[in-house]
């Protein structure tokens, strides 16, 4: 499982498909989610503005999972 860095409290599933390269623009974030399987902590998800804070698991199938890693507390 690989680590996903975030400097903020939390990001959206588009925002994390981006990151992780599944797409190359957060305007395909709609289409992606519609076609392909996407999973937040093992649960089906299809909303491209969930927001996935630290310890959320990703898993998605054909790139990989990963564990979104958000900043430490008082870290700003």
């Amino acid at each position: 499982m690989e680590r996903l860095a975030i400097d903020a409290e939390f990001i959206t599933l588009g925002q994390a498909l981006k990151m992780t390269n599944t797409i190359s623009s957060g305007g395909m974030a709609k289409w992606f989610l519609s076609e392909h399987a996407v999973y937040v902590n093992g649960e089906p998800e299809n909303r491209r503005g969930r927001k996935l804070r630290d310890g959320d698991v990703i898993n998605i199938p054909g790139t990989g999972r990963f564990r979104v890693s958000g900043p430490a507390p008082g870290d700003n």
